[in-house]
C-alpha cells in the first residue's frame, strides 16, 4: 500500500516542480524586457538595490534566477559587484513570496463558508487556473496571450501537485511515519540541516522545498523545533547549487557574486541558529518550540528568518564584497579588444531573452561601429595608399568575423527558449544584421586588398576616376550615417531614407560604369587600373545593398506585416507607389549626379585647355618650322649671289 502512495507522493512532487519552473520560466520570458531595464538601472544604493533582488525574485519566482542572472550582468559589466550585493540579499527575501502563495493550502472552507473563500481553496483554484490557461492559448492570440496563459497553467499545475503529494502524505499520517521522521530530525539537529540542505540541493530550489515542507504539514504534526533546523539547512543547500552556477566559466567578479551568496546565506544560517537557541534558553520560545507547524506559520517563519537576517546583514554588505574580492583573485585583463563583449554573451542569460538580446545588441553595434570604420580607411587607401592601414583594416576585419560566429552561436543556442512574439521579431532582425554587418566588414576588406594589388603593380587611377569616387564615397557616408541611426536607435524614419538613396547608388555606378568605358576607349585609363576601379564600385554597391537589408530588416521588427512581405514592400518602393520615396530618391539623385555633371564639365574643360595648348603648341611649331625654312631660303639666295 505505502508503495503507491510513495508513488503518488513523487508524482506530486514532479507536477509541483515543472509547475513551479513553468510559471517562473514564463514569468521571466514575460517580464524580461523591464526585467532588464530594471535591472540596468542599479545604483550603488544597498537599499535600492535590495527591493530590486526582492521585487524581480517575487516576479520571476526564483531566488536562483535572480542571482545567476545577477552575475551574468556583473560579467558583463552592466553593474558592479558592489551593487549585486544589495539584489543578492533581497532575492534571498523575495523568494519567501512563493511559500506565502502556497500557504493557500491552509484554507479549508466547509460548505457553509462564502463562495468567494471556496473559490481561493486550492481545489478549485487550481482547476480554475488550468482551465483559463488553456483558454488563452488556445482561444487567443493577443500579445502575450501564450505567455500568460503559460503562467496560469504552471500555477494550476503547481497546486495540483501540492494537492497530490498533501493527499499521499495524508495516507502516511494514519501510520504516524510523519510524525516520527520529524519528531526525530528536530531531537538531532544535525540531521534536519543536512537533510534540508541535500534536499535543496537536489531539487535547486528553496521555494520547492519548503513548499515540500508546507505539504507535509498538512499530513502529520510537524514541530517548529525540526522546522527551523531544516530551514537553515534549506538555505545553505541553494545557495550552494546557485554558487556553482556562477562560477562555471566565468570572471572574477561573476564568481563573487556565487562567494557573496553562501557567505550571506551561512551568515543567515549563524544568526538564525544563534537566536533561536537563546530565546529557547531565554523561555521566549517554550510554548512554540514543539508546537505544529501549518503551511501558513511555515511561510511566515521563513519570510522572519530571511527578513531579520536581510536587516542585520545589509549594512555588511562592504564587507561580503572585500571579503569575496580576498577569496577569488582577480584575473589578468584579456588581451582581446573585444573580451568584455564577447563575455557578456552568456548563456546565463538564456531563460531570461532581453537580457541575452542585450548581449547580441551589444556585439552587433561593434561589428557595425568597426565595419564603418574599416570602409573608411579602406577608401582612404583608395586616395592614397598605406600599408599600416591596409594592415589595420585586416586585423579589424578578423575582429569583425570572430563577433559574426559568437553572435551567430550565441543566437542558435538561444532560439529554444523563445517563443514571445517580440523576442521572435527580434531574434530574427539581429540573425539578419550579423549576416550583413560581416559583409560590410568583408567589402571594406575587398576594397583594401584591391589598392594592394594596384600598388604593388604601380597602377594608378586617373584623375577623374578619383573624383568620381569621392562622390559614391559622400553618398556611401550618408547612407552608413543613416543605417547607424537606424540600428542602434531602431529609427524607422532613419530606415525609410536608405532605399532611395540605394537606388541613386545603383543609378549611379551604372553610370560610372559608361565613363569608365569611355575612358578606356579614349585611352585615359588603362585595363588594370579599370578592373581595379569596376571592383571598388561593385564592393560599394553590395554595400549600399547591405544597408538597404538593414533597413527593411528594421522596418519589419518594427511593423511585423512587412516581415513577410519584404519583398513587395522593395518592388512597390522602385515601381514609385510612395511619394515620400519617389521625393527623397529624386532630391538625392538630382544632388549627386550635379556633382557627377561638375566632374564631366571640369574634365571638358581641361579637355579643351589641353586641346588649346596643343593646337597653340602646334600652330607655333609650324610657324618655327616655316621661319626656319624662309631662312634657310634667304641664306640660299644670298649665296646664290655671292657666287
Amino acid at each position: 500500500m505505502y508503495i503507491f502512495n510513495l508513488i503518488s507522493l513523487l508524482g506530486g512532487l514532479a507536477m509541483f516542480l515543472y509547475g513551479m519552473r513553468l510559471m517562473g520560466d514564463s514569468l521571466k520570458e514575460g517580464s524580461s524586457g523591464t526585467l532588464k531595464v530594471v535591472m540596468e538601472k542599479v545604483t550603488n544604493n544597498p537599499i535600492k538595490a535590495f527591493f530590486l533582488g526582492l521585487a524581480v525574485t517575487a516576479i520571476i519566482q526564483s531566488s536562483t534566477a535572480t542571482i545567476v542572472i545577477t552575475s551574468g550582468l556583473v560579467a558583463a559589466g552592466i553593474i558592479s559587484l558592489d551593487q549585486s550585493i544589495g539584489i543578492i540579499v533581497g532575492a534571498n527575501v523575495g523568494t519567501t513570496v512563493t511559500g506565502q502563495i502556497i500557504r493557500l493550502l491552509d484554507i479549508k472552507a466547509d460548505s457553509g463558508a462564502s463562495n468567494i473563500l471556496r473559490i481561493f481553496q486550492p481545489s478549485t483554484l487550481a482547476p480554475i487556473a488550468l482551465i483559463v490557461g488553456i483558454i488563452l492559448i488556445m482561444g487567443f492570440k493577443f500579445k502575450k496571450s501564450d505567455n500568460i496563459g503559460n503562467i496560469a497553467i504552471g500555477f494550476g499545475i503547481l497546486f495540483s501537485g501540492l494537492l497530490n503529494m498533501t493527499e499521499a502524505v495524508s495516507s502516511f499520517s494514519e501510520s504516524g511515519i510523519i510524525d516520527t521522521l520529524f519528531a526525530h530530525l528536530g531531537n538531532n539537529p544535525l540531521l534536519g540541516y543536512l537533510t534540508g540542505a541535500g534536499v535543496a540541493f537536489v531539487l535547486q530550489s528553496s521555494s520547492a522545498t519548503i513548499g515540500i515542507l508546507q505539504a507535509f504539514s498538512l499530513g502529520g504534526q510537524i514541530p517548529f523545533k525540526a522546522i527551523y533546523i531544516v530551514l537553515t539547512g534549506i538555505y545553505l543547500g541553494d545557495c550552494v547549487t546557485t554558487a556553482i552556477v556562477c562560477s562555471i566559466g566565468a570572471k572574477a567578479d561573476a564568481k563573487r557574486v556565487g562567494i557573496v551568496n553562501i557567505m550571506f546565506n551561512l551568515s543567515e544560517t549563524v544568526i538564525v541558529l544563534i537566536a533561536v537557541n537563546v530565546l529557547k534558553a531565554m523561555g521566549v520560545l517554550d510554548s512554540l518550540w514543539n508546537m505544529s507547524m501549518t503551511s501558513g506559520t511555515i511561510a511566515n517563519t521563513n519570510t522572519i528568518f530571511n527578513l531579520g537576517c536581510a536587516i542585520l546583514l545589509l549594512p555588511l554588505v562592504g564587507f561580503f564584497g572585500k571579503f569575496s574580492r580576498r577569496m577569488v583573485k582577480d584575473e589578468e585583463a584579456g588581451s582581446g579588444k573585444y573580451a568584455d563583449i564577447v563575455e557578456a554573451l552568456n548563456p546565463i542569460f538564456f531563460p531570461t531573452p532581453a537580457l541575452a538580446f542585450r548581449g547580441c545588441y551589444n556585439a552587433l553595434r561593434a561589428m557595425l561601429d568597426a565595419a564603418i570604420v574599416n570602409i573608411n580607411k579602406a577608401l582612404d587607401v583608395v586616395e592614397c595608399y598605406d600599408e599600416e592601414i591596409v594592415r589595420q583594416i585586416a586585423e579589424e576585419e578578423e575582429n569583425i568575423d570572430m563577433l559574426a560566429d559568437r553572435v551567430d552561436n550565441y543566437l542558435v543556442q538561444l532560439s529554444p527558449h523563445i517563443s514571445e512574439d517580440l523576442h521572435i521579431r527580434i531574434f530574427d532582425q539581429y540573425h539578419k544584421m550579423v549576416t550583413e554587418f560581416e559583409h560590410l566588414g568583408d567589402y571594406a576588406d575587398n576594397i583594401a586588398k584591391t589598392m594592394t594589388a594596384m600598388h604593388e603593380e604601380n597602377v594608378e587611377f586617373s584623375e577623374n576616376a578619383l573624383e568620381e569616387i569621392k562622390v559614391v564615397r559622400d553618398l556611401q557616408d550618408t547612407i552608413l550615417d543613416y543605417t547607424k541611426l537606424t540600428f542602434v536607435k531602431r529609427d524607422v524614419d532613419a530606415a525609410r531614407h536608405i532605399e532611395p538613396l540605394e537606388e541613386v547608388m545603383d543609378d549611379m555606378i551604372n553610370t560610372l560604369h559608361d565613363n569608365h568605358l569611355k575612358r578606356l576607349r579614349d585611352g585615359k585609363c588603362t585595363i588594370r587600373g579599370g578592373i581595379s576601379f569596376l571592383d571598388i564600385l561593385t564592393n560599394l554597391e553590395r554595400m549600399s545593398d547591405s544597408c538597404s537589408n538593414v533597413g527593411v530588416a528594421t522596418i519589419a521588427r518594427v511593423n511585423p506585416t512587412t516581415a513577410n512581405l519584404a519583398h513587395n514592400y522593395i518592388t512597390s518602393l522602385h515601381q514609385g507607389n510612395d511619394e515620400e520615396f519617389n521625393e527623397a530618391y529624386g532630391k538625392a539623385h538630382v544632388a549627386y549626379f550635379k556633382m557627377l555633371e561638375q566632374i564631366k564639365e571640369d574634365e571638358c574643360s581641361k579637355d579643351k585647355t589641353k586641346k588649346e595648348k596643343a593646337d597653340k603648341k602646334a600652330k607655333g611649331d609650324k610657324k618655327s618650322v616655316e621661319k626656319s625654312k624662309d631662312k634657310s631660303k634667304n641664306k640660299d639666295k644670298s649665296k646664290k649671289k655671292k657666287e
